[in-house]
């Protein structure tokens, strides 16, 4: 029986590493492309931003930790009452850049409620439904203008295709320590571009962005893989975004010749 375990698991692993390799392409979902541009009315994240300012705390390595497991219920009650909130709203009547911080929002604040629902697992990936589900990304979890949406709805057929902006990689939390930092600061119309400009410098200039092994060998995210056609056309010019952000080793990225390893870390973005 153990043994039958064992090759199980080995083969979960397996098909958990090729599955999140296959990222989702950006696909337009055409309904969501519109917007009011003269409608000045905001939308309001508030208990968003309360939430943030109680469980979000900056850790030792430059990662911004999250305090799930002390998560008291009426806070947990509170964010799925501004989860239902942002459901109610169309994002369509409004300006591009309340949609965009109300996306940003909704994804993140969405990713945190499925980590809450799934107390003691040590990383999202095994937050999916059974055996084979690699992660919740597919999962339907609110309606909104009548339209239920996953994760990756928001990301890839909305967020992604619509902004056309590379840096929306930086703004999203997958609940792991290799992704860039769930923002303590809540996203709005006014902030957005801010908080995205900060967002793309930090992730690049920490390690787990970009780094040199003990053998001189470059280490990047595998998001530069996964999502490589919204970075740069080609290797060199991904080397030269980089290197143009990079306060340290940009002249090194720049005139790297050498292999590419890719990296990604996805135990639970926690605090202990």
């Amino acid at each position: 029986m153990r043994e039958y375990v064992a090759t199980a698991l080995v083969l979960v692993a397996g098909l958990t590493s090729s599955l999140v390799a296959a990222a989702p392409a950006a696909e337009l979902w055409a309904i969501w492309d519109a917007s009011d541009e003269s409608n000045g009315a905001t939308i309001e994240h508030v208990a968003w931003q309360q939430f943030l300012d109680r469980y979000v705390v900056p850790g030792t390595a430059g990662i911004n930790l999250v305090g799930y497991r002390r998560v008291a219920a009426a806070d947990r009650q509170q964010l799925q009452s501004y989860l239902r909130r942002l459901s109610d709203l169309d994002p369509r009547n409004f300006r591009r850049s309340e949609q965009l911080a109300y996306w940003v929002n909704l994804y993140n604040a969405l990713t945190v409620d499925v980590v809450l629902a799934h107390p003691g697992k040590d990383s999202i990936l095994r937050m999916g439904d059974g055996w084979f589900d690699v992660g919740p990304w597919d999962k339907s979890l609110l309606s909104v203008a009548g339209e239920t949406l996953t994760l990756n709805d928001i990301e890839h057929r909305i967020l992604r295709p619509i902004w056309r902006d590379r840096r929306i990689h930086y703004a999203l939390n997958c609940a792991s320590l290799g992704c860039p930092n769930l923002d303590p600061r809540a996203y709005t119309g006014v902030t957005s571009e801010q908080l995205l400009a900060a967002a793309e410098l930090a992730y690049i200039n920490h390690e787990r962005g970009i780094g040199f092994d003990d053998r001189n060998r470059l280490v990047v995210s595998k998001i530069y893989e996964w999502y490589v056609e919204d970075f740069a056309s080609d290797r060199q010019g991904l080397l030269d975004y980089l290197g143009e952000r990079h306060g340290v080793l940009g002249d090194r990225l720049k005139a790297y010749t050498g292999r590419v390893r890719y990296d990604y870390d996805w135990a639970l973005n926690v605090m202990q």
